[in-house]
């Protein structure tokens, strides 16, 4: 969707940097940099480094994710979400 302004076209950039990526997905920036850590987000499809070493989030590949859901999780992905439901208090799994 482009944004006509007097003559002036404005596109939504396809990455935004961690902190407007926060904004726009209303996650916090310390859980997208988990997301990143544990490898639920690969590089190339939910974010990309730019040639300055930062960390670019994609906006295409943020709302595939989540349109995606957990019908496409991976089984060891869905394991770990269980598993940290199951964590008591210490970090520990509770069996």
């Amino acid at each position: 969707m482009a944004i006509m302004s007097t003559g002036v076209q404005i596109v939504p950039a396809p990455y935004v940097a961690i902190p407007l990526a926060a904004t726009i997905t209303g996650l916090s920036e310390k859980a997208i940099r988990r997301k990143i850590e544990d490898g639920v987000w690969l590089e190339g499809r939910e974010y990309r480094r730019g040639p300055d070493g930062h960390i670019y989030i994609s906006v295409k590949g943020y709302a595939q994710w989540v349109e995606a859901g957990a019908g496409l999780m991976s089984a060891q992905d869905q394991s770990e979400s269980r598993s940290r439901i199951r964590a008591g208090s210490n970090g520990k799994r509770c069996t």
